[in-house]
């Protein structure tokens, strides 16, 4: 018997349960990708000691991964035109798989950094998917659910990822972490083959002559976060006339990139020839246009701080990777159980205020660890990182449904694809940013990573980091407040 690979074959074989297996199959492969983006932080300590390389070039384990994953994430729709849902999910966790796999072999640092890139590049074209498979998929009263039932399952791997993984450095050193994306990519091939369609977004088939990949546009948005990570990692030695010219090259080309969406688009609307990566009729619907100023700024929040959290537990409160596993557990099962809550409540609620209340918990918690100190009851810590993942929660469910439920239903993929690349963006700044501040307060308090003895100079420039972290959150509420507006869904529920 032939296997079910388009929509309708699939739809007709599993019936009405076809979208939420459909759902579960792409979650996944996100579990896979996510979990790969956030558990290395657990071993940055481990893998620069072990290469006898600083904080500043270990951190681009974490950094060269997000700029990759950033700018892949706006292939996404052409891939999806061009090959499909199924070869496009399938393709990327085989990329996925080798890079885990490259990684654990590899015997130098530029090996582990090449691995890293394959990660983030197959991770980037996977994230954008399940919010376009939840926009067209299900019905607009069921979205909200859909999204929290997603954001628990995903969510729930990571939580438990940095505690497996701290157990894992211990016993085992580094090389274990990348190897734990395996099983996970392993799993969702199998289920690619099984349950996700072969067609294009809309239901259409996948073709060939899909408009062309607008090339010289992805090379510079590549071009632009490498520049732009390049002159924040140059801020590390001061502003100098090398940092500046870095820095400017990335806001020139910036505008270049801006300046010829704006012109494809245009020729787009005009009936011409033109395929924009990032369309900017997504940006003339107001809530768009608020939420990708939110999904920045909360993006350099949230992957800031998950870049900052463990490197302050270990160097800072001088703890095992073990030990940091345990206390970061409990507030990733809190976040998972609020996405739960939270996305029913996206169904019912306005958006601006569940993503305002998210970003106030999330700020209240970078601000209360100003009161910890080197004998601080470790409960303290486990408190404030429950509540800001409470407020991680109110966030996540929310955010994206809330900015594209104005779009057009031809806009959802560029629409995913464009918040998603904002938003990692923000995040690739943010990791950047947080370990400059945290240099430059360690350097006015007269200490350094370098020294084994944790001080309270050194707790006060962490402190004066997650302040830092706290302002931008609070910045992002006055562009959340914006997200307001009656809600209006998309029409179209076919994947």
């Amino acid at each position: 018997m032939t296997r079910a690979s388009t929509l309708p074959e699939l739809q007709a074989q599993f019936g009405e349960r076809y979208r939420w297996l459909l759902l579960f199959a792409v979650m996944v492969g996100s579990v896979a990708a996510i979990m790969s983006s956030t558990i290395i932080n657990v071993a940055v300590p481990d893998l620069s000691h072990h290469f006898a390389i600083g904080q500043e070039r270990a951190q681009w384990v974490a950094s060269g991964f997000m700029m990759a994953m950033t700018v892949s994430m706006l292939t996404t729709p052409w891939m999806l035109g061009r090959f499909g849902y199924r070869r496009t999910y399938a393709g990327t966790m085989w990329l996925l798989l080798l890079g885990g796999v490259a990684g654990g072999l590899a015997t130098s640092f530029p090996l582990v950094l090449a691995a890293r890139v394959a990660e983030g590049l197959a991770a980037g074209v996977v994230q954008p998917i399940p919010a376009i498979i939840i926009m067209r998929a299900f019905q607009p009263h069921e979205q909200g659910r859909a999204m929290g039932i997603f954001g628990t399952g995903v969510v729930l791997a990571p939580a438990l990822g940095p505690s497996i993984g701290g157990v894992l450095v211990d016993l085992f050193g580094w090389r274990s972490i990348f190897f734990m994306v395996v099983p996970f990519c392993l799993a969702s091939i199998w289920m690619s083959m099984r349950y996700v369609p072969t067609s294009a977004p809309g239901g259409a088939a996948a073709s060939r002559s899909a408009a062309a990949m607008d090339w010289p546009s992805l090379l510079l948005a590549g071009a632009g976060t490498l520049f732009l990570l390049n002159g924040l990692v140059e801020l590390h030695q001061g502003l100098t006339a090398s940092t500046f010219s870095v820095l400017g090259a990335a806001l020139a080309i910036i505008i270049w990139f801006v300046l010829r969406q704006r012109r494809l688009s245009q020729a787009m609307a005009r009936g011409e020839a033109g395929s924009p990566l990032m369309n900017q009729a997504l940006f003339a619907d107001r809530r768009f246009a608020m939420g990708s100023v939110v999904a920045f700024i909360y993006g350099m929040a949230l992957f800031g701080s998950t870049y900052l959290l463990p490197v302050y537990m270990q160097l800072g409160l001088q703890l095992s990777p073990s030990y940091v596993g345990g206390i970061l557990l409990p507030s990733g099962v809190a976040l998972a159980a609020t996405i739960a809550v939270a996305g029913r409540m996206a169904d019912r609620y306005s958006t601006h205020i569940l993503v305002s209340l998210g970003l106030l918990l999330l700020a209240l918690s970078f601000a209360l660890i100003l009161v910890v100190h080197l004998h601080t009851p470790i409960w303290y810590v486990v408190a404030f990182t429950v509540l800001g993942r409470i407020g991680l929660g109110f966030i996540l469910p929310s955010l994206n449904l809330g900015a594209m439920r104005g779009l057009h239903k031809d806009l959802i993929p560029q629409g995913a694809s464009a918040i998603n690349f904002v938003r990692m963006l923000g995040g690739s700044a943010g990791v950047s940013l947080c370990g400059i501040v945290l240099e430059w307060r360690l350097a006015a308090h007269g200490d350094s990573l370098a020294t084994l003895a944790s001080s309270p100079a050194r707790l006060a420039a962490f402190n004066e980091s997650f302040v830092m972290l706290a302002g931008l959150c609070v910045l992002a509420m006055l562009a959340a407040w914006q997200l307001r507006a009656p809600l209006k869904s998309p029409s179209d529920v076919a994947p």
